[in-house]
């Protein structure tokens, strides 16, 4: 589609699903940045509270957080997919919901903080981010409700439950409940973000998302959050050659050669999935595909924060030892080779067993740089045999798992 000369309001009668060349948009682009703040600030307040081995209000904190992240960006890619217009009223909310992204960031600190001293979780800013982006995101679906009558069902579904949940967590916030009780209602309000989508997509006609372009999308917010393992690769080399550190040695080329090397195995085994081909074919596959990335971001984002509690063992600025260090990165790491691997099987409805190999060779190494750290065997070389376990998979594949993805592929037009 020729880019408009004038952003004039356009009619949202929605975008076409079979659209050639649909790539992401310069808006779109933009609009990830603010989450590079958000993941960045989750990452860091997860890699502190480990440090300071506060692993309880690490795992806790970091899992709202890398959830409310991930559902906001979630729910506008989605919108956008469908009903970018690219007027200057659909511009000029997404500015608001990034402005509400960047609210959401600036509470992340106070929430880690709220939980690690155990009275109640204060997510009042978060809430408060949510509420911004929120009141631009109803309002765009209104508009395509108003303007798309053959997708009105589906677009009103997803206003509604996007204001049922929104009055849910304002009133869990004001409410200053405990831990356990703030994240008991979590859960229900929880059901009611991911179960609008289903309802809409499956039982009200659906809206007409784009399978390649969301497929782009999600790769890019991979990417974004893999940011965070080249910022923790860098700040694990600069205490080595920083000004308090042994300066530039052999051991600090292991550091940034384990860094890049993980990060870049981890990219390339994202992109084997020809997740756009697949979804094109098999649309109601895209919900669970969709959900199952969230724990996939938080997995990409928890390894980079891995790697800065590596630079804090380093600079011995932590309670952890070498194993729990490493630990830090392998436990992340693990998740998310799984986690690719049963997405994978979801969305092509197959299980290869050559893939049981590849997850058994990725779990023997990620087991030896363990046992490396048990035995007091330096970090950076723990690092460096743990940036092996992606690559199991990239060699796996590229030499004979191909051959799976060619089949899967010939078999979409049945």
């Amino acid at each position: 589609m020729a880019e408009p000369l004038v952003h004039r309001v356009a009619r949202m009668s929605g975008r076409d699903p079979g659209e050639d060349n649909r790539a992401s948009t310069p808006l779109e682009l933009l609009f990830d940045l603010t989450f590079v703040v958000a993941f960045g600030t989750a990452a860091d307040e997860l890699a502190h509270y480990l440090a300071e081995a506060h692993v309880r209000t690490g795992l806790i904190g970091f899992s709202f957080a890398a959830l409310a992240i991930s559902w906001a960006w979630i729910n506008f890619s989605w919108f956008a997919s469908a009903y970018d217009t690219d007027d200057w009223v659909f511009r000029l909310l997404t500015m608001v919901q990034m402005v509400g992204v960047l609210v959401l960031a600036l509470g992340i600190a106070r929430m880690f903080a709220s939980v690690d001293h155990g009275a109640h979780v204060d997510n009042g800013v978060m809430v408060a981010g949510y509420v911004v982006m929120r009141v631009a995101m109803v309002a765009q679906w209104a508009r395509a409700a108003r303007q798309d009558p053959a997708h009105r069902s589906a677009t009103l579904t997803y206003a509604i439950t996007i204001l049922v949940a929104q009055v849910g967590w304002v009133a869990l916030a004001v409410a200053q409940t405990s831990v356990g009780t703030m994240f008991a209602w979590a859960a229900v309000l929880l059901l009611v973000e991911l179960g609008g989508p289903a309802v809409a997509e499956r039982r009200k006609g659906g809206t007409p998302w784009h399978p390649h372009h969301i497929a782009e999308r999600y790769g890019l917010l991979v990417i974004i959050a893999l940011g965070e393992a080249i910022l923790g690769t860098i700040a694990a080399l600069g205490a080595v050659v920083g000004p308090e550190g042994p300066g530039w040695s052999v051991h600090a080329a292991v550091v940034g050669v384990a860094g890049v090397a993980l990060t870049f195995g981890m990219w390339w085994i994202y992109f084997i999935v020809p997740g756009g081909e697949i979804l094109a074919h098999r649309r109601a596959r895209a919900l669970g595909w969709g959900y199952g990335h969230i724990p996939l971001f938080g997995s990409v984002v928890a390894a980079g924060a891995g790697l800065h509690v590596a630079a804090f063992f380093v600079e011995d600025h932590t309670e952890l030892g070498a194993f729990g260090t490493l630990l830090t990165t392998a436990i992340p790491v693990a998740a998310y080779v799984l986690g690719l691997f049963l997405l994978y099987s979801w969305l092509t409805r197959s299980i290869d067993p050559f893939h049981l190999l590849l997850i058994a060779g990725s779990l023997a190494v990620l087991a030896a740089a363990t046992a490396m750290a048990a035995a007091d065997v330096a970090l950076e070389w723990c690092l460096l045999v743990l940036a092996l376990v992606p690559w199991v998979t990239v060699i796996g594949y590229e030499t004979v798992g191909h051959r799976h993805n060619e089949q899967v592929l010939a078999g979409l037009a049945d």
